[in-house]
């Protein structure tokens, strides 16, 4: 067993809650494993030293939620509601379209780009839904897909209703044959509880056809206003309830006294100029907060971690320590990974160097590319970094 000691850390972040920040710090690994955090001045001796000159060491991203199986794009949706113009072009149902008709190479390539754009920028854990085929078959397919490029996949039949269904009929498609075809390349279900998309009762009713085929929940709630979703998470013991905009006394309660994550996702607000999450209601109420990108075509097309804890800082009043903390260790808990999310003995080795002294830049100096290495299960990752594939257009 080789082991490897990763000196001269300018700042440790470890996400660990009971020793968070270490100055002057260093790290031990040995078979993608940490064996050792702690000061440099005691770290132990190993078989190969690094030095990082100073630089601040994070743990990898965890980004809980995201939407990377489709094809396509929605440029005009945006350009029109950046410039104040309507739209009709379909919104989710455009890229429905659209990836119903790419074949299953395509998807993975551009898949595989995004995941890969995103360890780029230190994000080493990532969550990824179907939701762009509503047919049995391209759910089962994507999710298929998905299951190449993570561990982390999740069901979202119950995305939309297709334009050529009753919701009542694509409930029952839904929670029967769908989630049959799919619950083998699944680890999650979700649905998106929301005005337009599916009501509480057709919520709960697919949530738990879910767990009956053993699936984990989450749930897509409270985005566009105030609704069901949040308790129908805590209800259910859902690892997370996912956008958390729109939130009335008792759902910050039910948040507060259960083991949901809030997990935030302030690239949607950004990418259509609506009102941010009151992050400081939730965390000063005790409830554990993720940010994740919510990297999708239509809503928030963002890959960067970064990027979204730079919005967390400016926008929601989180300070820069509880944006990393979401970022990495919340993100972990809405995954219910332990695993991940921290540096600590016995946590995978994922880690990334930043090109700062500290995690504060990543928000002090937002889209300015601070990613130095990333290590992965305590391998480097620097050829991806370097030469990202170049076989699709993203």
């Amino acid at each position: 067993m080789t082991t490897t000691l990763i000196d001269g850390i300018g700042l440790l972040y470890t996400g660990d809650p009971e020793r968070e920040e270490i100055p002057d710090a260093a790290l031990v690994l040995a078979d993608g494993l940490v064996t050792w955090v702690g000061p440099a001045a005691r770290a132990p001796d190993a078989d190969e030293r690094v030095d990082v000159r100073g630089r601040a060491v994070i743990p990898g991203f965890v980004d809980s939620h995201a939407h990377l199986i489709f094809a396509g794009d929605r440029t005009a949706e945006f350009r029109a509601r950046m410039s104040g113009e309507p739209y009709t072009g379909g919104g989710i149902r455009t890229t429905v379209a659209a990836t119903r008709q790419a074949g299953d190479a395509a998807l993975a390539a551009r898949a595989r780009a995004l995941v890969t754009e995103m360890r780029a920028q230190g994000t080493t854990t990532v969550e990824i839904k179907s939701g762009y085929g509503l047919t049995v078959e391209d759910e089962r397919r994507s999710l298929e897909i998905a299951t190449g490029l993570t561990g982390e996949t999740t069901f979202l039949g119950a995305h939309v209703v297709p334009a050529d269904m009753d919701a009542d009929s694509y409930v029952r498609l839904v929670a029967g044959e769908m989630l049959e075809a799919c619950a083998p390349y699944a680890k999650w279900v979700d649905v998106f509880c929301e005005r337009g998309a599916f009501d509480g009762d057709q919520t709960r009713e697919i949530l738990s056809a879910g767990m009956k085929a053993g699936l984990g929940v989450r749930v897509h709630a409270n985005q566009l206003g105030e609704g069901p979703g949040v308790r129908i998470a805590c209800e259910l013991g859902a690892a997370s309830a996912d956008h958390c905009t729109h939130l009335t006394p008792a759902d910050v309660d039910a948040l507060a006294s259960s083991e949901t994550v809030a997990t935030l996702l302030p690239g949607a607000e950004f990418s259509t100029r609506s009102p941010y999450p009151d992050a400081r209601r939730l965390i000063d109420a005790g409830v554990t907060v993720a940010l994740a990108t919510d990297c999708n075509p239509g809503s928030s097309y963002t890959s960067s971690m970064a990027f979204c804890v730079a919005l967390a800082v400016r926008e929601m009043r989180m300070t820069p320590l509880e944006a990393i903390r979401a970022a990495t260790y919340g993100g972990a808990r809405a995954l219910r990974r332990t695993d991940v999310g921290w540096l600590r003995p016995g946590a995978r080795a994922d880690l990334v160097v930043l090109d700062a002294p500290s995690y504060v830049h990543l928000a002090y100096r937002p889209g300015v590319p601070l990613v130095h290495q990333v290590l992965q299960g305590g391998l480097l990752l620097e050829e991806d970094i370097q030469n990202p594939p170049s076989d699709v257009v993203l």
